[in-house]
């Protein structure tokens, strides 16, 4: 019999239940009325009477073990059930949802931002409704300028101060030149709204980020190397830009750049009418009568400005063709970009 409770000792001491099932099954098998410390009590009447005693001390221990371990076994249970409990989030869907990726538009528009900042720009927002005088008359847009036809521009309202939807971000850079002091260098990102007819080259609302330089003595060479640099960092070292002359109200010299066609190398292809050569933005040195009117003083500072277009970029980068494919929502075409970083 002594062999016999030893052997149970080591069983009910190394005894796991992973589950309240196996918990039972130890209950029964140990302390039921027929388990097998019920045997043993019932084989200890024959006991001879000199060593009652010691086997009465003997069972008892091993009933005492067999409790203590059950009681073990179910706190241990008790506490994994617990701890699964807290794991629960009670406000969580009932079914896995798929994840999403970012816009293809949110991508590049990140990707340039973070260029621009690590050469020492910042971000600058302003409202997408805005006045006359921030989008255009402070910006060197003559009365009966063109742009301010309805066929280019949604207004709001006529009187007073005509508020419409800005057509680019440049009235963020008047709205920063008139509460700053120079030096300024921002790149101002956002949404912007022109009355045009929608088509897979064409939509009533796109994005930008443009770019404002003020500070004593800047240079148009400042803004070349500028924008060289960021031609290289967005599609690829090898990248060669040319500028072009032109004219935008609010800048001169004005000027348009261009970029190797990152598709054929330069050589010429049908996406860069075989001329080797790619319009993506637009430039120049800041007007003096831009920076009089928000009260900097042209004799002390110059500066440049530049803006692109996010939609535009994002054609050159990814080889979008219908601008529209980036406002429908199309989950299979926003699921071509999962992988891009």
């Amino acid at each position: 019999m002594i062999d016999k409770i030893e052997s149970l000792k080591a069983e009910i001491s190394s005894a796991v239940a992973p589950d309240a099932e196996a918990v039972e099954r130890f209950r029964i098998k140990y302390l039921g009325k027929k388990g097998e410390i019920a045997l043993l009590m019932n084989d200890f009447r024959s006991v001879p009477a000199e060593s009652k005693r010691e086997m009465g001390q003997r069972l008892n221990e091993l009933k005492t073990l067999a409790a203590l371990r059950l009681a073990a076994l179910r706190e241990a249970l008790a506490a994994g059930a617990e701890a699964e409990a807290a794991d629960i989030d009670l406000t969580r869907t009932a079914t896995p949802l798929p994840l999403g990726t970012r816009h293809p538009l949110s991508l590049v528009k990140k990707e340039i931002i973070d260029i621009f900042a690590a050469m020492g720009f910042t971000i600058a927002e302003g409202p997408e409704i805005e006045d006359d005088w921030h989008v255009f008359s402070s910006l060197n847009f003559p009365p009966d300028h063109p742009a301010r036809d309805m066929q280019d521009t949604f207004f709001i309202a006529r009187d007073p101060s005509d508020i419409l939807l800005r057509t680019h971000t440049s009235s963020v850079q008047t709205r920063v030149m008139e509460s700053t002091a120079p030096p300024i260098r921002i790149v101002c990102p956002g949404r912007v709204y022109r009355n045009e007819a929608i088509s897979a080259r064409a939509h009533c609302f796109f994005h930008q980020v443009e770019g404002l330089y003020i500070d004593r003595n800047v240079s148009f060479a400042d803004l070349r190397q500028v924008l060289l640099q960021f031609a290289r960092e967005m599609f690829g070292p090898e990248t060669k830009i040319r500028l072009r002359p032109s004219y935008f109200p609010f800048t001169e010299p004005s000027a348009e750049m261009d970029i190797s066609c990152n598709i054929c190398g330069g050589k010429g292809c049908g996406f860069c009418k075989h001329t080797g050569w790619v319009e993506i933005l637009g430039c120049g040195m800041v007007d003096p009568n831009v920076l009089r009117s928000c009260g900097i003083d042209p004799d002390i500072y110059s500066g440049y400005a530049f803006g692109m277009g996010v939609e535009r970029i994002t054609n050159l980068k990814y080889r979008v063709s219908d601008l529209r494919l980036f406002s429908e929502n199309d989950v299979r075409f926003l699921r071509e970009f999962e992988s891009a970083k």
